[in-house]
């Protein structure tokens, strides 16, 4: 069970800010914040929002790469009673506009160009045409987004339809103290803290709704099975919009230590940080960084003399990188994890104690209070232990649903039930391993992605007439998109002018990395039968 009371994600920083005042909270390679600092800024930001007039309850998002400013206006937004909505930062305009629109935001909070090909702004004026043009930054009216009212961009100089960030917070200095605590005593566990995006089996991504008590708790029982305290120091090089950085940064902040990341992944800087640092745990997870970490130059001059633990979830990588790992990091525990955005994070993870081989090869056993159903996707009975089925989850800690989606959540949501869609099994020890996806869905380097949206983006180009996803092994990601496409009758295109069509209108991740022509599809009764088009295209590239 949980230790003491479960706070609110704003509770749970102003008693670590009480605790912990002068200790690192949030490390950067060139930046750091104290707790102290880190509640400071989060209440300049709370202020700014209900000077703004947000309400509680409201929807805010943040659209920026991983920053300090990201986490401190995270941590402003729960601490205003509202909610907070990170956008994932590769979302081109198509995917920002459906969810400025589908989850209702009232604000933005987002910068100009961060770097050459990564411009925010201009990604959110593709998105909502309209923007441009509004005359009052403080009271938008925009057809492609009804609720939203204020666009907050970090930038020193912003569009006039933009209101900068120090006009914001400048606003907000009047707000006495008193009134955003009131708002952080007012926010009950049960409240909705934030929503995350994540793609399902439908062309849109579907936005699961996570209670404070949901995070702070099943963080908390992470910390718990990792042996965590207040001395530990978390490294973290996922991005901050996933439940993947967010998970790690609340179990840590909850305990008074110190949460380190990067705003984006460079081995180099990762290693001086990890050494420089004395990085206790880390959380690099995806066999892509591990690799980079392993062979960057500077891997064997790095001190990792501190580093206890490692969520490296081997059991799901290429066999290649957890023997290339063991023999660079013999120190190190490593474990395995099973978890996903709507169940706030990780649900089951290896107990410190468990065999190299337990540890390793399977995916550890639930946290506390995960209730973890292997069920038959036919019957619906629950499967012998080592039996294969879909993975079923109960405890107070899934998510409360899909906003806006009551269809998806009756489908997913049921009997208090949380179906995953993912095929898994629980061994006679209780570890689970998963074993893939009942949905039509690819997991991209660590990022899900819907066949379904890749597919409707193809098909908005002229010449398609149906296209199909299919997903490729690839040892650097995991899994790649394929497409397979017929034309209509009397059209031509070529397969790279398919994956241009692709190229700044959906995440790079999801362009499909190659496109063949049929013009017969392989077909059970009703269906076309897509693991005949994944073979062979598999065995075509294995053949070259």
């Amino acid at each position: 069970m949980v230790d003491g009371p479960i706070l609110t994600m704003g509770a749970m920083i102003k008693a670590s800010a009480a605790n912990y005042a002068d200790r690192d909270a949030i490390v950067f390679p060139d930046d750091r914040l104290t707790y102290a600092e880190l509640d400071h800024k989060a209440m300049q930001w709370a202020k700014a929002l209900v000077a703004l007039g947000v309400q509680p309850g409201a929807h805010v998002g943040i659209l920026l790469p991983t920053c300090i400013d990201f986490i401190t206006a995270f941590y402003g937004i729960v601490m205003a009673g509202a909610v907070a909505v990170p956008i994932n930062a590769r979302y081109q305009a198509s995917e920002l506009g459906y969810v400025a629109a589908n989850a209702d935001l009232v604000a933005i909070i987002t910068i100009g160009k961060v770097a050459d090909g990564l411009d925010f702004s201009a990604r959110l004026n593709a998105a909502l045409p309209s923007l441009a043009a509004a005359a009052d930054p403080r009271n938008l009216a925009l057809p492609e987004a009804p609720c939203l009212r204020s666009v907050i961009c970090l930038d020193e100089k912003c569009a006039p339809s933009l209101l900068r960030a120090e006009d914001a917070l400048t606003a907000g200095a009047d707000i006495p103290d008193t009134q955003v605590q009131q708002r952080i005593d007012d926010v009950a566990p049960a409240d909705i803290a934030m929503i995350l995006y994540t793609s399902g089996t439908t062309a849109n991504p579907k936005g699961a709704m996570i209670s404070h008590r949901a995070q702070v708790a099943n963080s908390r029982n992470l910390g718990r099975r990792y042996e965590c305290g207040a001395d530990d120091r978390v490294w973290s090089p996922l991005p901050i919009f996933h439940i993947a950085g967010i998970l790690p940064m609340t179990m840590i902040l909850d305990l008074g230590g110190a949460y380190m990341t990067i705003p984006r992944f460079d081995p180099a800087v990762g290693l001086q940080m990890l050494g420089r640092e004395r990085a206790t745990i880390a959380y690099p997870s995806f066999v892509t960084i591990m690799q980079d970490l392993i062979t960057h130059p500077s891997f064997e001059e790095t001190d990792l003399s501190h580093l206890r633990v490692m969520n490296s979830n081997f059991a799901v990588q290429p066999e290649w990188i957890k023997h290339a790992v063991a023999a660079a990091m013999p120190h190190t525990i490593q474990v395995g994890t099973y978890g996903l955005t709507e169940a706030a994070g990780t649900v089951s993870t290896s107990r410190l104690s468990d065999s190299y081989a337990v540890r390793t090869g399977r995916c550890g056993v639930p946290l506390d209070e995960w209730q973890v159903r292997i069920v038959d996707p036919e019957t619906q009975e629950d499967c012998p232990a080592g039996k294969q089925g879909e993975i079923v989850l109960g405890g107070p800690n899934i998510l409360i649903g899909y906003y806006n989606a009551p269809e998806k959540t009756s489908e997913a949501i049921r009997d208090g039930w949380f179906y995953t869609g993912d095929i898994g099994s629980i061994d006679e020890d209780g570890n689970v391993m998963f074993h893939g996806r009942t949905k039509d869905m690819l997991k991209v380097g660590g990022e899900n992605v819907a066949a379904a949206e890749i597919e409707a983006m193809l098909q908005t180009h002229g010449a398609v007439k149906l296209a199909q996803i299919i997903s490729l092994p690839d040892d650097r990601y995991s899994e790649v998109p394929a497409a397979f496409v017929e034309l209509v009758e009397g059209e031509a295109a070529s397969e790279a002018e398919l994956i241009e069509h692709c190229r700044g209108r959906i995440a790079s991740f999801k362009i499909p990395r190659h496109v063949r022509f049929v013009s017969q599809w392989p077909m059970s009764t009703s269906k076309i039968q897509k693991f005949r088009l994944r073979e062979q295209l598999i065995a075509e590239l294995q053949s070259v």
